[in-house]
């Protein structure tokens, strides 16, 4: 595995490589869900490139940006024992200058749900993948669901920008007890990560409802916050994959999406249906 932290000697190395290429950014603190786009990854691409870098323009003031987790050897050796031909290791002067051009998210999308708490959140996120897209010229980038407003702004970002890379979304990777993986998980403490099952249990209630043919979205909602009680609850939504507000379920075109706060930690979940 190669190890490059300069964003021009990146590109200029991928240049020289002719097979279809694999892109997973990240943020490090790696963990079986990046494994699981590393693996997707590698199934459809002959070469996979994985980024670690902690964006600082995502992160508003008094976010966790100074605590968020950093495992830089950890992740340098999941990376090589899962088949990463390049790991993309650079620091925030290789990324940003002075006066910087930022991609702006869309004035709808990229205010509803994390966008109304977290404003400006979603500029920081498609401007570094903005930047990323351009140093490594994939032609496919695997992004898990779990972060599925994200999810739905960088594909649309690719649609409307006229990128040529493929956005390949990838299910949630969940640990046995059902908690959505995500690199904050470490934050809990014992009680706060049973307490978190809470968010994946109303996920779950709310699928059981669909399978009995339960479709009206007030009902489904009802359910869940019930089942999420005293969890500091950010929101409970049901969109269609188009991000828009929905009165009645229809399979195959539905995202219900939670976002709740455990302890001191914000928690995303969602379910696909």
């Amino acid at each position: 595995m190669k190890i490059i932290s300069d964003a021009l000697e990146l590109k200029a190395y991928l240049k020289t490589i002719t097979k279809s290429v694999g892109f997973i950014p990240t943020m490090g603190a790696l963990h079986d869900g990046h494994l699981s786009l590393i693996k997707e990854a590698k199934k459809e691409c002959e070469f996979v490139v994985v980024s670690v870098f902690v964006n600082p323009t995502q992160f508003l003031a008094g976010e966790d940006l100074a605590k968020y987790p950093s495992r830089d050897e950890a992740d340098k050796k999941i990376c090589s024992l899962a088949g990463v031909d390049v790991l993309f290791l650079p620091q925030v002067k290789d990324i940003y200058g002075e006066d910087e051009v930022y991609v702006s998210a869309p004035d709808v999308r990229g205010y509803v749900l994390e966008g109304a708490t977290r404003p400006g959140h979603f500029n920081g996120v498609l401007t570094v993948v903005n930047k990323l897209f351009n140093i490594v010229s994939p032609d496919y980038a695997y992004f898990g669901k779990k972060d599925a407003q994200q999810l739905n702004l960088i594909t649309l970002m690719v649609k409307q920008l006229f990128m040529s890379v493929k956005i390949v979304p990838v299910d949630t990777v969940r640990e046995s007890d059902g908690l959505a993986l995500s690199s904050r998980n470490v934050y809990l403490s014992t009680k706060e990560r049973k307490e978190a099952l809470k968010i994946s249990t109303a996920l779950y209630e709310a699928s059981k409802m669909v399978s009995r043919k339960e479709f009206v979205v007030d009902d489904i909602k009802m359910s869940m916050y019930k089942i999420l009680g005293s969890l500091e609850i950010g929101y409970v939504e049901i969109l269609n994959r188009e991000f828009k507000i929905v009165e009645e379920i229809e399979i195959g075109n539905t995202v219900i999406l939670v976002e709740a706060l455990v302890g001191t930690t914000r928690l995303l979940d969602n379910i696909w249906l």
